[in-house]
């Protein structure tokens, strides 16, 4: 496996850069995102796009370095109620597409989306129970009206761009987000359909990083994956639950936060994780994802980066020799 960094952490840097200061720190792979939710400072589909000069010059910067690109990310919401907002996500979608195409990149990363209640919804509607039945009713119409359909006919556009590899973060607030919702949209659209593993969005919901990685790894669902920590705080959880709505700067309060790689999770639970995307043959690339509020990004980042780099095992796995 290699280990990059999703680079919306140095938007401010120029790209060039961003790539070096990466190198210095050991990175070998870059995740870049094209716009929506990460915007598209280093990487804009419409700077690059048929402009075959600065797609070489571009490519050059990354490749000299001897950096690879782990994917192209547009975390957005292309099935928002809101008309402007889902056509705004769905055309850096499909810019994002063609883009990966001409750079060659095999990965595209982001969110399922999350439909409205009703086709004249103003905001979406994150379904988190069966009862009242209303709620089963929405669910139905979002899956079987909005969701199936709509990436029935982008993963067919994908494909026709070579693309045959959609990597969906399992985030709470979208119809995506856990192992049982990514497999059943995958089931319905097809094997293009898969994770980009973020153990933060799985572990304050209950579930165990290691057995969701068995569990998708065993159906080949695992595209990419981000390494981000996170803390849980047990004295919140035992009075409030995992359920937090408060802004995510009131870590005293809050439920759980976002920590640098072993400031939540410890060395072992990390150690665990690379272990088992290994035997379910995921050898592609490690990225990490900095959001954390009580580090800097540059000492978050190298702490991150040591971590990793102290539990990745490089060299390729030699015969059983002891059976």
């Amino acid at each position: 496996m290699k280990l990059g960094v999703f680079t919306v952490l140095y938007q401010n840097l120029p790209f060039e850069e961003m790539l070096d200061k990466l190198c210095e720190m050991g990175v070998e792979a870059v995740e870049l995102g094209t716009g929506n939710y990460p915007g598209n400072s280093h990487c804009d589909p419409d700077e690059l796009l048929n402009n075959p000069e600065k797609i070489k010059s571009f490519l050059h910067a990354i490749e000299s370095r001897g950096l690879t690109i782990s994917g192209l990310s547009c975390h957005g919401n292309p099935l928002h109620p809101n008309k402007k907002v889902a056509k705004e996500a769905h055309e850096v979608w499909r810019k994002t597409v063609l883009l990966a195409e001409r750079l060659e990149v095999p990965v595209i990363n982001g969110f399922a989306g999350c439909p409205g209640d009703h086709e004249n919804a103003k905001f979406p509607n994150w379904v988190t129970c069966s009862w009242p039945p209303e709620y089963l009713e929405i669910l139905d119409w979002q899956w079987n009206q909005v969701v199936i359909p709509y990436w029935k006919e982008e993963s067919k556009f994908a494909e026709s761009h070579g693309i045959k590899k959609i990597a969906f973060e399992m985030h709470p607030g979208f119809v995506v987000y856990n192992p049982e919702t990514l497999l059943k949209l995958r089931e319905h659209v097809g094997p293009a359909i898969g994770a980009n593993f973020d153990p933060s969005h799985l572990v304050w919901q209950g579930i165990h990083p290691v057995e969701a990685i068995k569990k998708l790894g065993k159906e080949n669902a695992i595209f990419h994956f981000h390494a981000k920590d996170i803390y849980l705080d047990e004295a919140n959880i035992r009075v409030n639950g995992v359920l937090d709505t408060k802004h995510y700067s009131d870590i005293l309060n809050r439920s759980w936060t976002f920590r640098s790689v072993g400031y939540g999770m410890d060395e072992k639970a990390w150690k665990d994780m690379l272990s088992a995307l290994s035997a379910v043959g995921y050898d592609y690339v490690v990225s990490i994802e900095h959001e954390d509020m009580l580090a800097s990004i540059d000492e978050g980042l190298g702490k991150a980066i040591s971590l990793l780099k102290g539990a990745l095992f490089k060299e390729p796995v030699e015969e059983m020799w002891w059976a």
